[in-house]
């Protein structure tokens, strides 16, 4: 079975550590609607990537006024 040889030191091993951490999140706006999107997806509002439309969407429906 695997022992270390010897002690690592608290310094060693916080920078092992070092790269662990989570980042942040970036985001860009939307060239065609101006809402907020992760780089390199389709927008969630707008369906735009790249300049073109690559999902048609379509107006929301209010399902409480439906039922009514």
């Amino acid at each position: 079975m695997a022992v270390p040889q010897n002690r690592k030191t608290p310094s060693k091993r916080n920078m092992r550590r070092s790269h662990d951490a989570l980042k942040a999140t970036s985001y860009l706006d939307c060239p065609n609607c101006g809402e907020l999107k992760r780089p390199h997806h389709v927008c969630g509002a707008c369906g735009h990537y790249a300049g073109k439309e690559v999902v048609a969407m379509t107006p929301e429906v209010d399902l409480e006024e439906d039922a009514a």
